[in-house]
C-alpha cells in the first residue's frame, strides 16, 4: 500500500518507485510501477507479475477497453476506406486483398497490445477497482434510516 506521495514519487515501505506516467509504460509493454519488467508474456497475454520488482499484475482487468479503441479508431476508418475503394472503382478481389486486409491488419491488430497495456497501466497508476459498499447509505444524517430500494407495484 502506498504510504505517502512526494515530488512524484511513492514510497511503498521502505522501497520508492518513480511516478510513471501510464502512456509511457503501457505502450512499451512495461511494469507500471518499475518500468523495467515486462507486462506481457505473449502478445496479449499479461505475465502473472513483474520479473524485476516483483509487482503482481492481480489487479489489472483491462477487459473490452482494448477492443472497444480498436474498433473506433481503427475498424470504421479501414472499412470505410474498403467501401469508398469498392464505391469509387469496383476493383477485382485481388485488388481488395492487396490494400484492404493489410490496412485492416495494420490498423486492427497491432494497436491492440499497446492500447491494452496502456490501459493496464492506467488501472495501476489511478489506482482503479471495483467499486466497494463500506456502509449502508443513510441519506437524512447519520441517525436517518438505510435507504432500501422501492418494491415494484406490478
Amino acid at each position: 500500500m502506498v504510504a505517502e506521495q512526494e515530488a512524484g514519487v511513492a514510497i511503498e515501505g521502505d522501497k520508492q518507485w518513480p511516478r510513471l506516467e501510464p502512456i509511457s509504460t503501457g505502450i512499451r509493454g512495461r511494469c507500471p510501477r518499475c518500468g523495467q519488467g515486462h507486462l506481457f508474456k505473449s502478445f496479449l497475454k499479461l505475465a502473472d507479475g513483474c520479473d524485476v520488482c516483483g509487482l503482481s499484475y492481480a489487479f489489472a482487468d483491462p477487459a473490452d477497453g482494448p477492443a472497444f479503441f480498436v474498433i473506433i479508431f481503427g475498424c470504421v476508418p479501414a472499412v470505410t476506406f474498403a467501401l469508398l475503394l469498392e464505391i469509387a472503382w469496383t476493383p477485382p478481389l485481388w485488388v481488395h486483398l492487396a490494400t484492404s486486409v493489410p490496412f485492416l491488419i495494420l490498423t486492427c491488430v497491432l494497436p491492440l497490445r499497446p492500447l491494452k497495456g496502456w490501459l493496464v497501466c492506467s488501472q495501476f497508476f489511478f489506482k482503479a477497482r471495483e467499486g466497494r459498499i463500506a456502509e449502508p447509505w443513510h441519506p437524512y444524517g447519520a441517525d436517518g434510516p438505510a435507504v432500501m430500494p422501492a418494491k415494484n407495484p406490478w
